[in-house]
């Protein structure tokens, strides 16, 4: 019975992707994604997932883990496996599988589709698994160390460094598209916001008020939550407290970058843990509402499978589908933040070996249905509304009237200021022309297919959830990506002064905060002053940033596997590996040497500076243009930089594989001895 349903499961995945692939009608029913991703992720984590833990790591539930041997109730803790579950799936689902589906369907909702389906049950959810494993053998060493420490100096401090600086870059996009959504919103503002006081109450309640109760403050920080939600809705009331909240980009920039620097130094019990754990419940809970919803109400895709900004000329972002698409679609299929996550705070939180394909390969194929969920709410909306709401006001004009005649007359996409009027009435908005960042888009979409199936009288209660929903995944992911940024760069200055490296030390973890902060909140800060939203200038690096901190993740891995003698099992590292390389150097030479200024990063200062000098730019731009030119071509040195760094790092890679294969001596296996559990 067993064979018959998994072979029944596979005959149904191969016929739902040959569906999507193959339809071509006027509208497609959601339902044929739903089951192909649902088919496909069961066959991954039952088969390919065991098969890698078994034959390939060898998990060994009698090894002791870093938690148990290094136990300092600070950053090794001992934790269930499924808060454990619920701290890593919240740290890793960030804006990538929520924004990076919804951006890249102005390519139409096929090629994302098809490249989250196929793409993470054998890269993305391989990586993390793999990285997370090798790490908690290490005890718990982060991704730069354990670079230097199995590739060896030059290798590991190019990892090192690339690592970090990659990190800030990571870290300013989730704080931009935090921003975009707040942005003269005070519902969502205030929203955001209580979730703060939320999580460091459950914090204490956990620690010191009701110890070990966790379904006790469980249901009061849900409930809480969802008080903030319906409290935010009644701003409305106090005009005076509505206005509070109503704020623009930079003073909302500024309360993201304190907010940051505030989660790197707070102890992870206050305010870390309880945070992912309760953001785990309405991310779990809303994604099983949105699929629920789904199937429900099966809307249909009013986006086609295939657009014609395929060539490069979208308005979201420009570029080619290839490779710009398998950037954009970073964190629902592979994303190198998650090998620094797998690498930082999750391997000193496991009890037993055993966790890591649960925690590791299964946070993963959730994080793949959040960005499947994603891309149906983005591609149900009608075209027009769509790229109204995504298209920024230096593509489209200030006026809704001009983005209304360019998007209907130049794109063929028919829409209108009334309908635009009408849906932000209904989502409790002034205006959703030129919300750009994908956020707005998405809880849209979201509302409108929740609110079919749970009540119509409900949406712009239902938008503003999602709203928050979003927000809370990628807070949770800042929060966390600051205090592993922390982690990396206190390993780094310890090698410069030895006490810098103590990550208990109080002075070493303000300073290193302070500058991990400092990084990311200036390029925060670039992309809120950018007149094109921030998406086009910032989006583009993060995603190449973030794949090639991928490509590292596997070059390590890949080197390890070869040392330890399992050259037979390489592939499944060495050939995600290739596939990225390719990917991220096409992607990086297209921004640094492109002639359209959308496009390169070079060509569009040059451009810039031409207006400039010529007098051409309009007033809003001229005390900003000097700045805005700087940072295009700082973009362009970091997109080169990283790519060096990236082939610096595979080079040494094949150079220790190819000494490993020829018996040629190569550096020890850092793994550490071992250690029974005490059961």
């Amino acid at each position: 019975m067993k064979k018959i349903f998994w072979i029944f499961i596979t005959l149904l995945g191969a016929f739902a992707v040959g569906g999507v692939a193959i339809i071509r009608g006027e509208h497609i029913n959601s339902l044929w994604i739903v089951v192909a991703g649902i088919c496909i992720y069961m066959l991954g984590y039952r088969f390919y997932s065991a098969w890698i833990a078994a034959k390939v790591l060898m998990v060994d539930a009698t090894r002791i883990t870093p938690a148990e041997r290094n136990n300092n109730g600070r950053d090794f803790v001992p934790t269930n496996k499924w808060i454990v579950f619920g701290h890593h799936f919240a740290a890793i689902a960030g804006p990538g599988p929520l924004i990076g589906p919804t951006l890249a369907v102005q390519f139409g909702y096929l090629p994302g589709a098809l490249w989250i389906l196929v793409g993470a049950v054998v890269t993305g959810c391989v990586q993390d698994m793999m990285v997370l494993f090798m790490s908690m053998r290490r005890d718990g060493r982060s991704l730069g160390q354990m670079a230097r420490d199995e590739l060896g100096p030059v290798g590991g401090y190019a990892a090192m460094v690339g690592t970090l600086m990659i990190m800030i870059i990571l870290i300013a996009v989730l704080g931009l598209v935090v921003v975009n959504a707040m942005k003269h919103s005070p519902w969502a503002t205030f929203t955001i916001t209580m979730t703060i006081p939320t999580a460091v109450l459950i914090g204490l309640y956990l620690r010191n008020i009701r110890p070990g109760r966790v379904i006790e403050a469980s249901l009061l920080g849900v409930s809480l939550l969802l008080a903030a939600v319906m409290g935010g809705g009644a701003l409305h009331s106090y005009p005076a407290l509505s206005n509070a909240f109503d704020l623009n980009g930079l003073p909302l920039a500024w309360c993201i970058i304190a907010y940051g620097m505030v989660a790197a130094v707070l102890p992870v019990w206050l305010l870390l843990a309880p945070r992912d754990y309760l953001s785990t419940f309405l991310k779990l809970g809303t994604i099983g509402l949105l699929m629920i919803a789904v199937i429900v109400v099966h809307p249909e895709l009013k986006m086609p499978a295939i657009t014609q900004f395929i060539d490069g000329t979208g308005p979201v972002f420009a570029g080619k589908v290839f490779p710009f698409l398998f950037i954009t679609i970073a964190c629902g299929v592979i994303s190198g933040f998650h090998a620094l996550v797998a690498s930082g705070t999750t391997p000193k939180l496991l009890t037993s070996e055993n966790d890591v394909r649960l925690v590791g390969y299964g946070s993963m194929v959730l994080e793949s249905c959040v960005a499947i969920a994603a891309l149906i709410a983005a591609a149900l909306l009608d075209p027009g509304v769509y790229f109204a709401i995504n298209s920024p006001a230096g593509i489209v004009g200030t006026l809704p009237i001009d983005a209304v005649a360019k998007i209907t007359n130049d794109w063929h996409f028919p829409v209108s200021v009334d309908q635009m009027q009408a849906l932000a009435t209904q989502m409790g908005e002034t205006t959703l022309f030129a919300r750009t960042g994908g956020a707005p888009s998405l809880a849209v979409g979201m509302a409108s297919i929740l609110s079919s199936a749970f009540g119509k009288g409900l949406l712009a209660a239902w938008y503003h959830f999602a709203i928050m929903f979003e927000a809370v995944f990628i807070l949770t992911t800042l929060d966390a990506g600051t205090r592993v940024g922390r982690f990396m760069l206190q390993d780094f200055l310890g090698h410069l002064w030895k006490p810098m490296s103590n990550t208990s030390w109080y002075p070493s973890i303000l300073i290193s905060s302070a500058l991990i902060v400092a990084g990311w909140g200036y390029f925060l800060y670039i992309g809120v002053i950018d007149p094109n939203g921030g998406v086009n200038i910032l989006w583009p690096l993060f995603g190449i940033a973030n794949q090639m901190l991928a490509a590292i993740a596997l070059c390590v891995v890949t080197g390890v596997l070869v040392k330890q003698g399992k050259l037979k099992y390489a592939w499944i590292t060495a050939l995600p590996l290739a596939w990225l390389a390719i990917v991220t150097t096409s992607a990086a030479y297209e921004k640094i040497f492109s002639s359209q200024p959308r496009v390169g990063f070079i060509a569009a200062a040059d451009a810039m500076a031409n207006k400039l000098m010529a007098g051409k730019l309009p007033t809003a731009q001229l005390s900003i243009a000097s700045q805005l030119i700087f940072n295009q071509r700082l973009d362009a040195v970091l997109a080169a930089f990283f790519t060096l760094l990236l082939w610096i790092i595979i080079l040494d890679t094949i150079r220790v594989c190819w000494r490993a294969y020829t018996k040629a001596p190569v550096l020890p296996c850092s793994e550490t001895s071992y250690v029974a559990r005490v059961m």
